[in-house]
C-alpha cells in the first residue's frame, strides 16, 4: 500500500509568484490531461478548495483550447458538509469559478449526496462518496492501484493550511491514521466548518500524481517542517505512484534553507 514511507521522491520547484504558480499548475494539468485521455480515455481529477479553484481559471486561455473536458471526471478530496449552494462548499465554490466556465458533463462531477450535505451528516456522506468511489473504479473509470486494490487517481491538485494538514487530515487527530476506508469524516474540525469528509491518506498517496501547490508566507513555516521531514505534520507523508510535487512561490518557500532552494 501506498504510504508516506514510500520510495516516491519528494520534489519541488520554486516560482517568483503566485500567478507563476497557478500557470505551471495549469500546464502540469493540462499535460496529463492530454496523456490520460489519449492512453484511457478517461481523466480523473481531484481538487481541493481554497486558491487552487481560482487558479483553475488559468487553464481558460486560447494554449489549452485542446483539452477534452468531455472525458474529465472531477472529484474533491475532502469537502465541507454543508448544503451545495452553501458558500463554504468546496463544490460551489469550483462550479462558481471554474466548472460553470468548461464543459465537462454534469454526470462526471462527483459532489458529495445532496441529502446529507443539507442535513450535515458527515458519517453519511462519507458514505456514499465512499460508495461512489468504488461504483466508478467497477466500472473501470477510476484504476486501482496496483499492490493495495485502491482506487488510484491520475492526478490530485492539493494545497495545504499553515498547520501542516491536507485534504480535511489534522494533526493530532485520528482520520489521518485510517487505512481501511477510502473516505472518513471529521465533526470538529479545527478548521471551520467543523464537519466534512475526506480521503484517507492511502488513498491521497495511491495517486499517480499529487502537485501540493502551496502560495504565501501564512504556509512558510509548514513548508519548512515538511522539507525537514516532520511527519507529524499530515502533509509531509504526502507521496504518490509516479511523482509527488510542490509547487511553492517565493514567500512560500523563504525559510526553506538556501541548500534547498
Amino acid at each position: 500500500m501506498a504510504s508516506y514511507s514510500a520510495n516516491t521522491k519528494r520534489e519541488k520547484k520554486v516560482f517568483d509568484t503566485e500567478d507563476d504558480v497557478a500557470k505551471a499548475m495549469a500546464e502540469y494539468t493540462f499535460s496529463l490531461s492530454k496523456k490520460f485521455c489519449k492512453k484511457r480515455g478517461y481523466f480523473t481529477i481531484v481538487l481541493s478548495g481554497g486558491d487552487l479553484v481560482l487558479w483553475l481559471k488559468k487553464l481558460l486561455v486560447p494554449e489549452y483550447a485542446e483539452t477534452e473536458w468531455s472525458k474529465w471526471h472531477v472529484f474533491w478530496v475532502d469537502e465541507r458538509v454543508v448544503p451545495l449552494d452553501d458558500k463554504d462548499s468546496n463544490y460551489k465554490q469550483t462550479l462558481d469559478s471554474f466548472l460553470s466556465e468548461v464543459p465537462i458533463p454534469t454526470s462526471n462531477i462527483y459532489a458529495i449526496d445532496q441529502n446529507c450535505a443539507a442535513l450535515g451528516d458527515a458519517k453519511g456522506a462519507a458514505i456514499v462518496y465512499e460508495e461512489c468511489i468504488k461504483r466508478l473504479v467497477n466500472q473501470n473509470i477510476i484504476r486501482t492501484y496496483k499492490s493495495s486494490g485502491f482506487p488510484q487517481f491520475d492526478l490530485q491538485l492539493l494545497g495545504m493550511g499553515p498547520d501542516g494538514h491536507i485534504a480535511s487530515l489534522f494533526p493530532g487527530h485520528y482520520q489521518i491514521k485510517e487505512k481501511a476506508s477510502l473516505v472518513t469524516y471529521i465533526t470538529n474540525s479545527p478548521k471551520l466548518p467543523p464537519k466534512r469528509i475526506t480521503f484517507t491518506l492511502p488513498v491521497i498517496n495511491c495517486a499517480s500524481y499529487n502537485l501540493m501547490a502551496v502560495c504565501g508566507e501564512a504556509q512558510a513555516d509548514a513548508v519548512a517542517k515538511v522539507f525537514k521531514d516532520d511527519f507529524n505534520l499530515p502533509s509531509a507523508r504526502l507521496t504518490a505512484d509516479t511523482q509527488a510535487i510542490w509547487y511553492l512561490d517565493k514567500t512560500a518557500a523563504s525559510k526553506l534553507p538556501s541548500e534547498c532552494l
